[in-house]
């Protein structure tokens, strides 16, 4: 009878680890969870964001289940812009060549409320990688190089998911009482 009571065990053990797991809020990529204070919420891209940056950061919305509409719907807005990569030789070869090359990403990010509210103020973001580079094997090197840039993609679509988590409820409400007060404080510039 033992072998039959253990053998039960084993897929009630695994099942109820997946029920834990599932009710934690593990989330597998390791975003924190945005909280739907901000929603709904637009996403609005520079025309020089790369799009896999751009549809990184909306997946990782959805996947955190922030309802995502286009700005004129929006009570709030996060805006990316002035996307940069840069890629250097980080270590010569003793013939002059490029041994190690560093890639490096970096882009702008703000949030504004619908009525122009800073909770975000703009920000500098950056991620960057280095790799070993074999002129003997440009073409897997290349393909390296291209995994790289997308793993620096995901890593910045992180770094923005990770500033939008802080921002809830109680901190929206007075950062809209601050700019209210600065607003009320500042007097209207004369004609």
């Amino acid at each position: 009878m033992q072998p039959a009571a253990g053998s039960l065990m084993r897929p009630v053990a695994v099942t109820l680890l997946a029920l834990l797991v599932a009710g934690c809020g593990f989330q597998l990529r390791g975003a924190p969870p945005v909280s739907s204070a901000l929603q709904p919420l637009a996403v609005n891209c520079a025309a020089n964001v790369p799009e896999q940056l751009c549809n990184g950061v909306q997946e990782q919305l959805e996947l955190g289940r922030i309802e995502l509409k286009a700005a004129a719907e929006a009570d709030f807005v996060l805006k990316i812009r002035n996307f940069s990569q840069d890629r250097r030789a980080s270590a010569i070869t003793v013939r002059a060549a490029a041994d190690e090359i560093t890639l490096r990403h970096a882009v702008d990010i703000e949030v504004i409320t619908a009525d122009n509210i800073p909770l975000i103020e703009p920000a500098r973001l950056t991620s960057s990688e280095t790799f070993r580079y074999d002129e003997s094997n440009v073409l897997a090197k290349q393909r390296e190089e291209d995994d790289l840039q997308q793993k620096l993609y995901d890593r910045l679509a992180q770094q923005i998911i990770f500033r939008l988590a802080p921002i809830d409820e109680e901190r929206i409400e007075r950062m809209r009482r601050e700019a209210e007060e600065a607003r009320s404080e500042d007097p209207e510039p004369s004609s």
